[in-house]
């Protein structure tokens, strides 16, 4: 059995400073030891998938990440490590604990990840190792870690077994801040006069002073965000639905003098409410994030979406943004951008659009990890710049 401290403190003298995940009693000492240490940074995230948006996102601002989860939970997370960890080439360590281990008593629900867990790593191919035991083991382990995630710039897990930490009694408790939500409707457009996607992007971009770092989510609203500009400061989330709100918080709690901008999508942001919540709760105020919603899955053929009932402006209050507004016409919209760009966050901007997409629609040319690497350029020259 190790202390919390002698982990950690390692981990701190090689850099890491950014850690997330949802808890787990195994995890219990190792979570209550970074969030006593206010030097240390602990972002608790609605959902396993959503950490890792976050650490990816962590990690494009320049931070070392640690992402945590139970076993259980490395189902929720295979979506974004498969689909935007691996084409991005983006590292974290991944702890994870081991529940349902075989021999040692534990619930019925843990038996199967229990027994599969080492597999699923194998399978989704994440190298891991034990995590270690004894501190003479400590360097070892993390040296191996390092050298994994150097030559592959992918994620390296480690495997935690019960009673690894010894226990730590959380004694800081850091009170959210509440804000009165400024809500404001513009008033709905005609259907038939909502804009295309295209138009709607257009104008948003127009309407931006140019300095964004702009995260568009999965599907067509980054397609179509590339062939309308491909710039440096443009992250195009090619997988991991529903994670795009993750990532851009990611960036702004990392660099909190970045302005950020994500252009989600209404069948995405659903599928990540919770992400909402986080945001609101850590209120990064330079993050304004946009849903552009035309009530169906473009990519994949127009199925309806649950959004026609979903009211994302009072969702964002609910949840704690400090503004939330919708608009639906050209000039309601760049009043609403430019306002909201100005103000603190975080904030939240609805719009209604039509279905649909240009036919001759491209894909990003560049690869992810080409988009990820001039993206990380650009928020490093920003961020040298405002120093």
């Amino acid at each position: 059995m190790i202390s919390a401290a002698s982990f950690i403190e390692h981990l701190r003298r090689l850099g890491y400073s950014q850690y997330a995940g949802v808890p787990c009693s195994f995890l219990k000492p190792f979570i209550n030891y970074v969030i006593d240490d206010a030097s240390l940074d602990y972002v608790g995230a609605a959902s396993e998938g959503e950490a890792v948006g976050f650490t990816l996102g962590a990690a494009l601002a320049g931070r070392k990440t640690v992402t945590m989860c139970q076993n259980s939970g490395l189902g929720n997370m295979v979506n974004p490590l498969t689909s935007l960890n691996d084409p991005f080439r983006v590292p974290t360590l991944l702890i994870t604990t081991w529940r349902g281990q075989p021999g040692v008593k534990d619930e019925p629900q843990h038996e199967q990840m229990g027994r599969i867990m080492h597999q699923l790593l194998d399978a989704i191919e994440i190298p891991w190792l034990p995590f270690p035991s004894e501190e003479s083991e400590i360097p070892v382990v993390m040296a191996k870690a390092e050298a994994s995630m150097a030559e592959r710039q992918r994620p390296f897990a480690l495997v935690m077994s019960k009673d690894t930490v010894a226990p730590h009694k959380l004694t800081r408790r850091v009170a959210p801040q509440f804000v009165k939500t400024e809500l404001k409707n513009f008033g709905a457009a005609p259907v038939s006069e909502r804009l295309t996607r295209t138009a709607a992007i257009q104008l948003i971009l127009e309407a931006l002073p140019g300095d964004e770092a702009i995260i568009a989510t999965t599907g067509m609203t980054g397609r179509e965000l590339f062939t309308i500009a491909d710039k440096p400061n443009h992250l195009y989330v090619v997988g991991g639905m529903g994670t795009a709100s993750a990532i851009g918080f990611g960036v702004a709690h990392a660099l909190p003098e970045q302005p950020v901008v994500v252009l989600d999508g209404d069948g995405a942001a659903l599928m990540k409410l919770g992400s909402l919540a986080t945001i609101g709760c850590y209120q990064p105020k330079n993050l304004l994030h946009i849903v552009l919603d035309n009530e169906v899955h473009d990519s994949t053929g127009g199925q309806q979406t649950s959004s026609p009932i979903t009211r994302f402006a009072e969702i964002a209050a609910a949840t704690n943004y400090r503004r939330a507004m919708t608009a639906d016409r050209p000039d309601d919209i760049r009043q609403a951008v430019r306002e909201l760009r100005q103000a603190a966050g975080p904030s939240l901007l609805h719009i209604k659009i039509q279905p649909g997409s240009p036919k001759e629609i491209g894909r990003p040319t560049v690869k992810p990890h080409e988009v990820k690497e001039r993206f990380m350029d650009f928020l490093r020259t920003a961020n040298a710049a405002s120093k």
